[in-house]
């Protein structure tokens, strides 16, 4: 049968016939890579019948990023068109039921990815976010293993790879989804999307095209333009932070942001190890000695008071609470969530609350999902929600007071990773947070090395002093020390290192 007979167009009738898109979140193992994490088990979500749309290289199909939205993504994928329906199938027979393979984008906004958290019902559900096509390629004529996906962004080639070793495979998709829904004829399955995709602005052209053997899909050529009508004030609206830059063009140096201050890097384990061996009382001399008089977090108390705790600053700030704006930034996968869903392992999520008192800040379950992400403490100059479970946690918590009522009392969740206040110190995004039953202390990184360094030493001398006061000496003269007992604790210095050798 020859290849003009059996490749077909896909047309608007087709797409009008289409009950149900389902798209998988993550299948490829570059994009696993590029994400940092791996699924064990393949998840999905709906795109409405509406968001298909038409294009082909002779004629671009357009789609509109929304007026006021900033992240318009694009993923190109290999969409499967179900041919006969599919109800608790095997994986030996899944393939079977695959009529036709295609090309689509998956496209979507970031910038409303936080109103349906998971569901993706508005940030990929517009009208034209699902082009496909421009050709079908039958199914039964190419090995599902043996694809290739391409993307060419304005031109320039920046998705290319193949079905070799997905994550799961297509008949695994067809079987998995059948278990529990019927796969209707014209469903079509959308199978994940490789590294490389991005952003598309006003005026880029964004094309896809899937090959296997002798087939092609042709280039599926969407165009994007510029959206005129703004978001109402009764529904979500457009917002975006860099966590959404970064996932929406695939890395921080794409969307153009600063290298993330690195823990490795500025909190290296050597530095982390002399920082815990010192008292935050030594550390807060050093500091004043420096001229840094107003680096403390005070007012506080702890869930864990015997332990040591030294990590990086991760930073999220509350202002109060204003009905209007709680409603456009207090509830869904809000500032609050964000921080804590992204901390990272050795980090400390500091909370600017305004010392208020009167509700909580954090409660059990999101100081549990702090803790399950590895952060080393979590900070808050406000309220502790839930504190009996909050504290039989690992993970010390640091907080002004316990309080039942619920964070919309009094704070609305607004930004992170900026330079906040909390507990009358400004701390900033990547500032070393040292803390034990002495207090908490802020410690700009530029200064770390040097500043522990003399804490050691001043360290080793206050031990001298305690030795020489134990065995009947006056503190004059010896506390602080003089020429002499200087000179004395030279000698000393030098026999320990002498014993330790």
């Amino acid at each position: 049968m020859t290849l003009e007979f059996r490749t077909q167009e896909v047309s608007q009738d087709m797409l009008a016939r289409t009950r149900k898109v389902i798209a998988v979140h993550i299948n490829y193992p570059s994009r696993a890579a590029q994400r940092g994490r791996t699924p064990e088990q393949p998840s999905y979500f709906l795109k409405p019948s509406s968001s298909l749309a038409l294009g082909s290289a002779d004629a671009p199909g357009t789609v509109e990023r929304p007026a006021g939205c900033e992240l318009l993504g694009y993923e190109g994928e290999i969409a499967l068109v179900i041919g006969k329906s599919a109800r608790r199938v095997g994986l030996e027979d899944a393939w079977s039921h695959v009529e036709w393979i295609t090309a689509s984008n998956d496209l979507g906004v970031y910038d409303l990815r936080y109103a349906d958290k998971g569901s993706n019902v508005r940030s990929k559900g517009g009208d034209g976010f699902t082009p496909v096509g421009p050709a079908l390629i039958p199914a039964d004529a190419v090995d599902p293993a043996a694809l290739r996906i391409r993307t060419w962004h304005n031109g320039d080639l920046v998705q290319d790879d193949t079905t070799e070793d997905l994550l799961f495979p297509f008949a695994q998709l067809v079987a998995d989804l059948s278990q529990l829904l019927t796969l209707e004829e014209g469903d079509i399955i959308l199978t994940g999307t490789p590294a490389g995709a991005s952003v598309a602005k006003p005026g880029d052209v964004v094309e896809v095209e899937v090959t296997g053997g002798d087939f092609s899909s042709g280039r599926l050529a969407t165009k994007v333009m510029e959206g005129a009508t703004p978001f109402a004030d009764f529904g979500a609206r457009p917002k975006t932070d860099d966590t959404q830059r970064e996932e929406a063009y695939g890395s921080r140096e794409a969307a153009g942001l600063p290298a993330p201050i690195s823990q490795a890097s500025v909190l290296t384990p050597e530095l982390k190890a002399k920082l815990e061996s010192v008292a935050t009382a030594t550390l807060s001399s050093q500091l004043r000695k420096r001229g840094l008089n107003n680096v403390s977090i005070d007012g506080l108390q702890a869930t864990r008071p015997d332990r040591k705790v030294v990590g990086l600053a991760r930073t999220l700030r509350y202002v109060p609470n204003r009905e209007d704006l709680f409603k456009t930034h207090g509830g869904g996968f809000n500032a609050q969530k964000r921080a804590i869903d992204s901390v990272n392992e050795g980090e400390i999520l500091v909370m600017e609350a305004r010392g208020e008192k009167g509700t909580g800040t954090v409660g059990d379950i999101l100081a549990l999902r702090a803790q399950v992400r590895g952060a080393a403490a979590i900070i808050t100059d406000g309220g502790v929600r839930d504190y009996s479970a909050v504290a039989d946690l690992e993970m010390p918590t640091y907080f002004a007071n316990p309080h039942p009522a619920v964070l919309g009392r009094r704070h609305i969740p607004w930004d992170t990773d900026i330079t906040i206040a909390c507990g009358g110190a400004t701390v900033q995004p990547g500032d070393i947070i040292v803390a034990d039953s002495d207090g908490i202390l802020v410690i700009p990184p530029a200064i770390a090395e040097e500043l522990v360094d003399d804490c050691i030493q001043q360290e080793k001398e206050e031990t001298f002093i305690f030795q020489m006061v134990q065995e009947g000496n006056s503190v004059d003269g010896l506390y602080p020390m003089n020429k002499e007992w200087q000179a004395r604790f030279q000698e000393w210095q030098s026999r320990q290192g002498a014993h330790s050798d």
